[in-house]
């Protein structure tokens, strides 16, 4: 038995706020700030709903202005518009509402204000290292996240984007970019649709597995997948059959499992189903949570046969008997029992369902590769042919 011997970073998040009706803490969320000029940045969808003027009325005078066109993937060009809208109202703090799209064009964008350069600019890979560099203290954008979905990036200081050239997703990693508050409000939720809230609680759920089958793994993320893992196991079914307080009970509780699934994220990091997810997404405009139900039980299996002693963890979430003598069996059931967790959703299950050409599925094996070196999150060197393969075996 050895000692734990490793180290734990933070990121600069500040507080969760949680519980139905909470969007109405906002304005006091700006005012023991200081702030006074709100740019709201969302998508078309929420930009033409009811749900947005529960923000802007919690913003009052605060709110300068209000940025719609938030995309999936976010294009490059949402960005570049976001940035000129943020210097055109002068705003000094960052609303984002709504799912991982919004959230991700504002940290981008506030990225490109903070550093001066072109949001395109280094965001051609995902840079983990830069998580916990020295900065300019001195030259800030508060990001307060408001979410509507379960993909958790607001609790990350690292943002992607997408060239739309090339439609390769990249990313910019920024201690600055965490957002400081987080508002979970489980009323805002309930206007997503059904697909979207269960895909993006099994990106939730990937956030979880690969957190604990991480070389990198730690303790306290260990502990909180876990959680995270059971959770979603029990409330992410109900809490799209429910309704009344039960379903705002049930999504309050998906809600915490997201964060609980992310702690520490930027630590661990994430593995080869996260890096098949950043480009099967943008080359093809799947929808980051669907990647998930595709490629986890996959990428389970292949760490399956590299880490089997890791899934003991997992085994506890999921509920399933874990010998540690025969690891291996017992990490392929947890990949068995995901499967069959993900099957009772309607939502895409193979790289054919969603639409993926099979000629092409080969053309991303370089560049996930390349963030699976980077992440060095798997116990040996990964080829371009076990790429390939995963992608394959995804694909029906």
């Amino acid at each position: 038995m050895e000692a734990p011997n490793s180290e734990f970073n933070f990121t600069r998040l500040e507080r969760v706020i949680f519980g139905p009706g909470k969007v109405a803490s906002l304005a006091n969320e700006l005012d023991r700030r200081g702030l006074k000029r709100a740019m709201v940045v969302t998508g078309k969808t929420l930009g033409g709903s009811p749900l947005l003027d529960k923000v802007t009325s919690a913003l009052g005078s605060r709110c300068m202005a209000v940025y719609k066109g938030a995309q999936q993937h976010v294009p490059l060009k949402t960005v570049r518009e976001l940035v000129n809208e943020i210097k055109r109202a002068e705003a000094d703090c960052l609303i984002s509402f709504g799912g991982g799209s919004p959230i991700d064009t504002a940290k981008v964008a506030a990225a490109s204000i903070l550093t001066g350069r072109d949001a395109g600019a280094g965001a051609r890979h995902i840079d983990f290292g830069g998580t916990n560099p020295k900065v300019d203290s001195e030259r800030d954008l508060v990001e307060i996240a408001i979410p509507t979905t379960l993909s958790a990036g607001e609790y990350t200081p690292a943002g992607g984007v997408t060239n739309e050239d090339t439609r390769v997703k990249g990313g910019v990693v920024d201690p600055r970019l965490q957002p400081r508050t987080i508002i979970n409000d489980p009323t805002v939720t309930l206007e997503t649709p059904q697909w979207l809230w269960v895909a993006t609680g099994m990106r939730a759920f990937d956030h979880a597995v690969e957190a604990i089958y991480s070389i990198r793994h730690q303790l306290i993320s260990d502990t909180l997948a876990v959680k995270a893992i059971a959770m979603l196991m029990e409330h992410l079914p109900a809490s799209i059959k429910t309704s009344g307080e039960e379903i705002l009970a049930h999504r309050g509780y998906c809600q915490m499992a997201a964060w609980f699934s992310i702690f520490g994220g930027m630590n661990t990091r994430f593995g080869v189903s996260h890096a098949l997810g950043h480009q099967i997404g943008p080359k093809w405009d799947v929808a980051h949570g669907v990647t998930s139900c595709i490629t986890m039980p996959h990428a389970m299996r292949f760490m399956a046969g590299i880490a089997p002693e890791r899934f003991g963890p997992i085994a506890e979430g999921l509920g399933v008997r874990f010998d540690f003598n025969n690891p291996r069996a017992g990490a392929l059931e947890c990949a068995d029992r995901v499967a069959e967790f993900i099957a009772q959703f309607d939502v895409s299950h193979t790289l054919k369902d969603a639409g993926v050409p099979h000629d092409e599925i080969h053309q991303i094996a370089a560049t996930v590769l390349d963030e699976v070196e980077r992440s060095k999150v798997v116990d040996r060197p990964v080829t371009s042919e076990e790429i390939v393969s995963l992608l394959e075996a995804a694909y029906s």
